[in-house]
C-alpha cells in the first residue's frame, strides 16, 4: 500500500510543475493564466506567447506523463509482490490530475491532453500514436483543439479493447483506467464542450497572419 500512495504523490508533484506558467513568466513576463483563455496549456501558450513557448511546454508536459510512468515502473521492479499495473495507472492518473489542479500554482492548471499523451505512448505506443494522428485529423478538420482531444480521450477506451496488450511497457487490464483518463480529459474540456455544441469554440488559424 505504502509503494502506490509513493508514487501517487510523486507522479502528482511532477504533474504539478506547470511549464506554461513558467515559460510565459520567463518569455513574455506574464501568467500565462492571466491571458486568453485562461488555461494553462501549450494551446494558449501559443496564443499569447508564440511558438517557442509552445511547443517547449507541450515537449515538457509530454515528458511530465513519460517520466512519472518510468518512476512507477522503477518502482514496480523494486517492490515485491506489487501489481504493476496498477502502480502505473495510479502514476497516470495522479500526474495528470497535477498537472490539472498543481499545488504549487494555486490549483489552476491544464487540462492534461499533453500529459495524458505522454502517457499512453509509453504504456502502449500504438494507442498513443493512434489518438495522436486521430485528434491532429480532428483539428485539421475543425480548426478546434479541443474537439480533438476530447474525440481521442474518447478513442483510447474503444482501442483497449482491440489493441494488442503485448505492446504495454506493463501487462494488465487497461480498459476502466482509460475510462477514467477519457473522464478526466472530458471533464476538463466541459467548457469547450458546451461552446462546440452552441458553435462558439474558439478555432485555430493555420494560415499565417
Amino acid at each position: 500500500m505504502a509503494a502506490y500512495i509513493i508514487i501517487a504523490i510523486i507522479a502528482y508533484a511532477i504533474g504539478s510543475v506547470s511549464f506554461s506558467v513558467i515559460f510565459s513568466k520567463k518569455i513574455a513576463g506574464f501568467d500565462v493564466r492571466e491571458k486568453g483563455s485562461g488555461n494553462a496549456g501549450s494551446t494558449n501558450v501559443l496564443r499569447t506567447v508564440g511558438k517557442k513557448a509552445a511547443a517547449l511546454t507541450l515537449v515538457c508536459d509530454i515528458l511530465k506523463g513519460i517520466v512519472a510512468i518510468l518512476i512507477a515502473v522503477i518502482i514496480g521492479n523494486i517492490v515485491n509482490d506489487i501489481d504493476k499495473a496498477l502502480l502505473v495507472q495510479i502514476a497516470s492518473i495522479a500526474v495528470v490530475i497535477g498537472h490539472t489542479f498543481p499545488i504549487f500554482f494555486g490549483f489552476k492548471g491544464g487540462k492534461g491532453v499533453a500529459t495524458s499523451l505522454g502517457v499512453l505512448l509509453l504504456i502502449n505506443w500504438q494507442i498513443g500514436l493512434i489518438c495522436l494522428v486521430f485528434a491532429l485529423v480532428i483539428m485539421a478538420l475543425t480548426r478546434m483543439v479541443s474537439a480533438g482531444s476530447v474525440l481521442a480521450a474518447v478513442l483510447f477506451p474503444v482501442l483497449t479493447l482491440f489493441v494488442g496488450h503485448d505492446y504495454y511497457i506493463v501487462a494488465g487490464n487497461y480498459f476502466i483506467f482509460s475510462v477514467i483518463m477519457a473522464l478526466i480529459v472530458a471533464f476538463n474540456h466541459r467548457t469547450n464542450i458546451s461552446r462546440i455544441l452552441n458553435g462558439t469554440e474558439n478555432k485555430l488559424s493555420f494560415k499565417k497572419k
